[in-house]
């Protein structure tokens, strides 16, 4: 499974993280400097959901967003009780 939002499209992407040394100059110092870049990933937050999708209930992988803006259709909780099943 690939790590992309089904609904969304959030997929990791690439940045850097900078280290810095130094004094910034609002607090007297002369200013800071870069030291380093190092290659990072933002990875999405994704959750593994059953959902409906095309009718049928799939484990998919889905945004936090997606939840959180009603995107994902959640299958019907069921009580399956089995004496009425067998009576």
């Amino acid at each position: 499974m690939p790590r992309v939002c089904k609904f969304t499209g959030k997929k990791t992407t690439t940045g850097r993280q900078y280290t810095h040394r130094g004094k910034a100059k609002y607090l007297g110092g002369v200013g800071t400097k870069v030291t380093g870049r190092t290659k990072r990933k933002f990875k999405p937050n994704l959750q593994k959901v059953r959902a409906v999708v095309d009718g049928r209930v799939t484990r998919i992988l889905v945004s936090t967003k997606a939840i959180r803006m009603g995107l994902v259709v959640k299958p019907v909780r069921r009580n399956w009780k089995p004496e009425a099943v067998s009576a």
